[in-house]
C-alpha cells in the first residue's frame, strides 16, 4: 500500500507561482510514475501532468508551459510547480501513482489539496 500527502495549496492570487508537494511511503516509489490531476467544483477530475520513474513527462494543454511536474527519488517526493496562476486553475489537486506514465491507471492517490486563485 502507498500512502500519498499532498501539500503547498492554498489561497494565492492570480499570477503568482506555488509549488505543490507529493509526499509517499510504502512501495517503492522509484518504480512509479506519478501524477498530478485536479478537479474544480462541479467538474470532473482532470489530468495535470505526469512524470515516469525515469523523468520524462506529459502536461494537459491547459497548463503546458505555466506548470513543472519534477520529482526526487531520494526524498520520495513529486512536486508540481505552477507559475502564472488564473483563476481557472482554481481546484482540489490530488497526486497518483500508476505503473507507468501512459498506463492510464492510476492506483494510489492522495486526499487532495486545495489551490484557491483569485482573480
Amino acid at each position: 500500500q502507498v500512502h500519498l500527502v499532498e501539500s503547498g495549496g492554498g489561497l494565492v492570487q492570480a499570477g503568482d507561482s506555488p509549488r505543490l508537494s507529493c509526499a509517499a511511503s510504502g512501495g517503492i516509489f522509484s518504480r512509479y510514475a506519478m501524477g498530478w490531476f485536479r478537479q474544480a467544483p462541479g467538474k470532473e477530475r482532470e489530468f495535470v501532468a505526469a512524470i515516469s520513474s525515469g523523468g520524462s513527462t506529459v502536461y494537459a494543454d491547459s497548463v503546458k508551459g505555466r506548470f513543472t511536474i519534477s520529482r526526487d527519488n531520494t526524498k520520495n517526493t513529486v512536486n508540481l510547480q505552477m507559475n502564472s496562476l488564473k483563476p481557472e486553475d482554481t481546484a482540489l489537486y490530488y497526486c497518483a501513482t500508476s505503473i507507468g506514465l501512459y498506463s492510464g491507471r492510476y492506483d494510489w492517490w492522495g486526499q487532495g489539496t486545495q489551490v484557491t486563485v483569485s482573480s
